[in-house]
């Protein structure tokens, strides 16, 4: 079992009946979902499913999880997600994917949002390994990016994964993948990000996050 999996399994022991329970993306969040419906079925474990992606959602369904939009929902007793980086103070960046809108509307709607990570997700800075996805309007992508490089960042418009055109989110909005000097902290570049029009949604999550839960070599540790 590999540390992906474990930090699933541990993640989904705090999975108590009739929660309202956020599904991820990614890998890790995927060994979430197959756990959570391993206790759903031969434990009698009795949840309600909110998806982050047409991904997960078409997982939780293969596996017999009960699924519910997004729009039928106004809270979530928890919300269980992977991340590309995470800091020591529990900033994240997140959406390497295409859909980081859900993945922050999910944050933000849930009691508790449980971030599974293992250490090489863990980081000084963000921005360290990975660019932060800037969600854009497809009309306003030059407007956004001069915006960008006006606080010393540069980004490009991010292709999709055959290489022979845009990248295109769940949404219909393209995204630019910025870097900036580690000199701007996390916390000026989710307001500066924030408050750029044109911006649908970036991959700064910033005091979303209750627990990180880390796994090292089989260990577990909690942020």
């Amino acid at each position: 079992m590999n540390d992906k999996q474990k930090v699933a399994i541990h993640a989904a022991q705090l999975i108590q009946n009739d929660m309202i329970v956020g599904l991820g993306t990614g890998s890790t969040a995927n060994y979430f979902i197959e756990e959570l419906a391993r206790k759903h079925h031969q434990q009698g474990l009795h949840v309600q499913c909110v998806a982050s992606s047409i991904v997960s959602t078409i997982k939780a369904q293969e596996l017999g999880l009960p699924v519910v939009s997004i729009e039928h929902i106004s809270r979530l007793d928890i919300y269980v997600d992977g991340a590309d980086e995470v800091t020591n103070d529990k900033i994240l960046l997140k959406g390497r994917g295409y859909d980081l809108v859900k993945e922050k509307v999910l944050a933000k709607a849930s009691d508790r949002f449980l971030v599974l990570a293992d250490k090489t997700k863990l980081v000084s800075y963000i921005g360290q390994n990975y660019p932060i996805p800037v969600e854009v309007m497809p009309f306003a992508w030059k407007l956004v990016l001069a915006s960008i490089e006006k606080v010393g960042g540069q980004a490009q418009l991010r292709a999709n994964s055959a290489g022979d055109g845009l990248a295109i989110s769940s949404h219909g909005s393209l995204v630019l993948d910025a870097r900036f000097p580690d000199t701007i902290s996390a916390s000026e570049l989710n307001h500066v990000l924030s408050s750029i029009p044109g911006v649908v949604e970036h991959g700064v999550f910033e005091s979303l996050a209750s627990t990180v839960f880390v796994a090292d070599n089989g260990h577990i540790s909690e942020m």
